[in-house]
Parts: structure tokens; C-alpha cells; sequence
């Protein structure tokens, strides 16, 4: 797929690129097109992983297009399928996502990275939550950061607009890891390869497990598994891929997922 989201399949992996110069902004339209992109991932049997990242070198996303808001886009209008960005609000999404932030990611453009399950940074990435000095909300990050970070640094971001370099965003565990510019991509798809090798099953159940019992007691979260509550759960324990992991491990081999 080409346009402004570009798309590339390799093997078991996904990689998605938001590519609309001159700053990577989101539109309307955009944002319709990453929820089909990403609800096509989801639903793909043969995809285990998707990497996202932007074209160019100083922007990842710098979240809404004022510009095709000036022009007509309504900030309430139809995001599509998954809302902003195609992601955040996509429901059973249950594989790896990598964020891979190759420069500037501010506003809905951390919101989107906040979607995804590991962030990869460029070192000269920066981040921020500008949306107080426009007299707006950042609605999604207000949210998930203070759950993701610790809440006197989220509240910090959300409340003044601050902007963070890539460094103090790994300090505070916003970001996974930070490399080089030249070498963020080839370590994504080392860790997507990594990933894709994996049991499919066992990530959905992960993500399900994580996803659902992030407002719960604990308690409530395991009487759930126990009583087979999460269908991702009940598909893993009565799977080929388990009985394939435990041959595995009494074989001394290696084991082959299906995602059976």
C-alpha cells in the first residue's frame, strides 16, 4: 500500500508507515485509512506482529492536522474504525505492536505511540503533550499516561505542555529503548522477528489478560481465568500450540507455533 500510510509484509511482520509530509499529521481521512490498515492486521491469521513508524527524519506524528481542521475536519468527526489513529480504541487487537518514534511525537501523536505495546526511540525523538497551550484536552493520553508513568511526571506533561527528550522519556519508562537514528528500524525488526517467532497464542492471551484486567481487582482478574472467562485463554489451554510447547520442552527442541 502506498499513499500517506504506506504498508510492507515481511514474513510473520507488519510495518506500517505514516507518511504525510510535512509533519506526519493525522487526518480525518488518515485516520480512517489507519483503522482499515490496522483492523486488516488484527484480522490477518498469517500476521503475529506490526511495527509503526513515520517517514522522514525530525517527525513521527505530531497527532491532529490543525491545518485540515481549518479547512472543514471536524475534531469530533469519523476517525473510522479503532478512533484516532486507527489504534486506540480498536477492540481485539490481541498481537505485538512496536512503536518505532523516529523524531518529533507530541499531542495525538504520543496518544498513538501510548497505543502500542513497546516503544523503540530514536535518540533524537522527543515527546510532549502540547494541547494545554491550544485550550484543548489530550483526552486519550490523560487517560493512559498516568497508568503508564508515574503520576506526578504525567500530570506534569499533561498540565504545563513540557517537552521531553528521548533520554528523560526512558527515565520515567515512556520508552522501551533509545538507539541511534540509522539502527531504530533494524532493531524493531529484530525484535518483531523475535516476537513473530513466538507463540501467537500465548501473546493474545498476554494481551487480553492485560487489556481487561487493568481496572480489576486481582482477585477478580484471576477468578476470571480460572473460571474460563477470557476466550483467549480457553483457545490457548485447548490448542496444538500447547501440546506442541510441551513436547517441545520434553524433547529438548525447539517448538514450532502454529498459532493452532
Amino acid at each position: 500500500m502506498t499513499g500517506p500510510i504506506r504498508t510492507e509484509r515481511r514474513g510473520h511482520v507488519l510495518e506500517v508507515t505514516l507518511d504525510r509530509p510535512k509533519a506526519n499529521a493525522i487526518d480525518l481521512a488518515t485516520s480512517r485509512l489507519m483503522g482499515d490498515v490496522f483492523t486488516g492486521f488484527r484480522d490477518d491469521p498469517d500476521l503475529r506482529v506490526a511495527i509503526v513508524t513515520a517517514a522522514g527524519e525530525k517527525f513521527f506524528c505530531p497527532g491532529w492536522d490543525l491545518k485540515a481542521a481549518a479547512e472543514g475536519d471536524a475534531v469530533d468527526g469519523d476517525y473510522g474504525v479503532g478512533g484516532f489513529g486507527g489504534l486506540q480504541e480498536l477492540r481485539g487487537l490481541n498481537k505485538p505492536v512496536i512503536m518505532a518514534v523516529n523524531g518529533i511525537c507530541c499531542g495525538g501523536g504520543l496518544e498513538l505511540a501510548l497505543s502500542g505495546d513497546i516503544i523503540l526511540a530514536a535518540e533524537h525523538a522527543s515527546f510532549a503533550l502540547p494541547e494545554i497551550r491550544s485550550g484543548t484536552v489530550a483526552d486519550a493520553a490523560s487517560i493512559k499516561l498516568p497508568k503508564r508513568i508515574p503520576y506526578h511526571v504525567a500530570m506534569e506533561m499533561l498540565l504545563t505542555g513540557r517537552w521531553f527528550d528521548a533520554a528523560e522519556a526512558q527515565r520515567w519508562g515512556l520508552v522501551n529503548r533509545i538507539l541511534p537514528a540509522d539502527g531504530l528500524m533494524e532493531a524493531a525488526r529484530a525484535l518483531a522477528d523475535e516476537l513473530a517467532a513466538g507463540p501467537p497464542l500465548v501473546f493474545a492471551a498476554i494481551k487480553e489478560i492485560v487489556r481487561e484486567a487493568e481496572d480489576m481487582k486481582f482477585q477478580d482478574a484471576l477468578n476470571r481465568i480460572t473460571r474460563s472467562q477470557f476466550a483467549t485463554v480457553e483457545t490457548l489451554y485447548r490448542s496444538e500450540d500447547q501440546k506442541e510447547g510441551a513436547r517441545a520442552f520434553a524433547q529438548k527442541r525447539d517448538p514450532v507455533w502454529t498459532g493452532r
